[in-house]
Formats: structure tokens, C-alpha cells, sequence
């Protein structure tokens, strides 16, 4: 069977040998390189083709945002997962639409890594579901959330609603409550949501939404 091919790219040499220990725990990975910051990763791609990179944001030189936009610029069939920590909430906007299709926590384990790198394999995003509580979390304090001037989809104002109180943390009880409709009817445009945005669980509709500015975090 056809290993993945991953690159590491990280500052800290310590993250990417803890990293390379448990990339080494999983099955038909091969970890071909690594990099210390984005301009020295650039430098691989003249001779390494990768099929994922593991992305820190935050790197000297060059930070993981402009490395991502410029590989992919080179090889767009890279796939990119920003490996990040909680207090990177202002660069997951930004690491989205560099083109990043997951987002690991650093202290994620074996499974979750190996369930991400899977993901995106497939052709799916894949966001930590800390990571997701924590946006949810963000979003949840503001009080109003902003939609987007340039949706792709064409959404109802109701279902922009819906969508704006899934993003707030709200359960399809309280968005009833807070809209004053029925249960089934918050499922009803729920639904319409997924099909919409070919989403099949509230961490990709999430997901969706940022990566097209229909809400930003």
C-alpha cells in the first residue's frame, strides 16, 4: 500500500522529533523532511512532493500563513494541516483561506492525528473539535456575528439566522426558543443548511462558513 508522504514544519526541534515519534506509531506514513520555518520548507518542495504538511503558524522568517499560500501556489494538490495552539484564534481566519483544509491541536494524540491526516486524505476538512468548542466559544461572546458580503450559497434570511446561533453554540432547542419556531422546524432548516453547503455534521457546516466568510472568527 501507497505510504503518505508528510513533511513537518515547526521552529521547535523538540515538537518535531515528539511529532516524528508518533507519526512512527502509525501505519503507512513516511515522514520524508522537515523544516524549521516556511522558507526553508519552500526550499523542499524544489525537491520533496509531499502529499500533507503539518503547519505551525507561528515561525520566524516566514510564518506558516505565507508558507501555506505559496506552496500550494507551486503544488495545489498539497494538503495542508496547521498543527496550532488555543491562543491562535486570530490566525485560523487567516490559515483557512491560505488554503489549510485541517487544524490539530499540538498536544493532539496519535489517534486524532491519525484520524485527521485520514480526513483530508479522503478529501475532507478536518478541525479539531477542541478547536471547533473554542470558535464556537469566541463566536458565542460577541454579540452579533458578522455574515458575509460574498456567500456562495444562496441562503434564506431564516437559514442565515439558524446558521449565525449553530456557530453561537446553540442547540436546535434554543434556537427554537430563541426564534420562536418549532423544533422541527429549526431541524427542517438545519438540514437545508447541510445540503446547501455539503455538510454533513456541524463541525463541517462550521468549518464551510469560515472558509467562505459566511461568518468569521
Amino acid at each position: 500500500m501507497k505510504k503518505t508522504k508528510i513533511i513537518i514544519v515547526d521552529d521547535h526541534e523538540m515538537f518535531r522529533d515528539g511529532l516524528k515519534f508518533l507519526l512512527s506509531e502509525l501505519p503507512d506514513i513516511d515522514v520524508i523532511a522537515e523544516a524549521e520555518d516556511g522558507i526553508k520548507f519552500l526550499e523542499l518542495l524544489e525537491t520533496h512532493i509531499p502529499d500533507i504538511v503539518l503547519m505551525d503558524i507561528n515561525m520566524p522568517n516566514m510564518d506558516g500563513i505565507e508558507a501555506t499560500r505559496k506552496a500550494l501556489e507551486i503544488n495545489p494538490d498539497i494538503k495542508i494541516i496547521a498543527i496550532t495552539m488555543f491562543g491562535d484564534q486570530d490566525y485560523y481566519y487567516k490559515m483557512v483561506h491560505a488554503g489549510a483544509v485541517g487544524f490539530l491541536l499540538k498536544k493532539s494524540g496519535s489517534s486524532e492525528l491519525s484520524q485527521a491526516i485520514e480526513k483530508v486524505m479522503s478529501g475532507s476538512d478536518y478541525f479539531s473539535v477542541e478547536l471547533l468548542k473554542d470558535i464556537i466559544f469566541t463566536l458565542s461572546e460577541k454579540k452579533e456575528i458578522n455574515i458575509g458580503k460574498g456567500k456562495v450559497v444562496d441562503l434564506t434570511p431564516r437559514e442565515k439566522e439558524v446558521f449565525q446561533l449553530i456557530c453561537a453554540g446553540l442547540s436546535a432547542k434554543e434556537i427554537a426558543g430563541k426564534l420562536n419556531i418549532s423544533h422541527r422546524t429549526v431541524e427542517g432548516h438545519k438540514g437545508n443548511l447541510f445540503d446547501k453547503t455539503s455538510s454533513n455534521n456541524t463541525s463541517s457546516l462550521i468549518m464551510f462558513g469560515i472558509k467562505n466568510k459566511i461568518i468569521e472568527i
